[in-house]
């Protein structure tokens, strides 16, 4: 029995339709807001030593990022991303908050926290706790962080380095992914926050 040549080029062409679909379906809903309000209750401690909970993602709009201070890279060029951003809104940012929600807790106490955030900017507030919180936290928030051992005995951390756009109703408004183009991160920062 021969194979009709028009159904293959028909099969091939649908398969092909088919995937490419599926990809852009994958990354245009990559970056979209999970219309998701934070709701998973925690007890943690800002940099300051005082006692947060879910309750600082009410009334204001927030920029979070989830990291640690050892980061080599990602997260320092974040934080000093989020600087510049809050400079650039001016006094149009002046309602933002901005958090770094430690994903190792282990290393960074308050004491770590607020020494790392306060070099980048005084508006940005770190967020630690026990391991137990901070994983809640993460999970609530579909983020991703992991331990990672190295050859010396150390470890470091893999995340999520999406920037979270929080308004102030606490609901996710949108991602910056890391490495974007600074005045397309301003523009989201501002139709989703202000």
């Amino acid at each position: 029995m021969t194979k009709n040549p028009f159904m293959l080029v028909a099969t091939t062409i649908s398969a092909i339709f088919i995937t490419v679909l599926v990809g852009i379906l994958f990354f245009t809903f990559k970056d979209e807001p999970r219309n998701t309000t934070f709701n998973t209750a925690f007890s943690l401690i800002n940099d300051r030593g005082e006692a947060v909970d879910q309750s600082i993602f009410k009334g204001n709009p927030s920029l979070v990022y989830f990291g640690y201070t050892h980061c080599p890279e990602a997260c320092p060029t974040t934080l000093y991303e989020v600087a510049g951003y809050l400079k650039e809104l001016g006094e149009d940012g002046l309602p933002i908050k901005s958090y770094l929600f430690t994903v190792d807790p282990e290393r960074d106490t308050p004491d770590i926290m607020n020494g790392y955030v306060t070099a980048f900017s005084d508006r940005i507030t770190g967020v630690t706790g026990t391991p137990e919180e901070i994983r809640r936290v993460v999970a609530g928030w579909r983020a991703f962080a992991e331990k990672k051992p190295n050859k010396s005995g150390g470890y470091s951390m893999s995340h999520t380095m999406d920037l979270f756009l929080i308004g102030a109703d606490g609901r996710l408004k949108g991602l910056i992914p890391y490495g974007s183009d600074p005045d397309v991160a301003i523009s989201k920062i501002r139709s989703a926050l202000l």
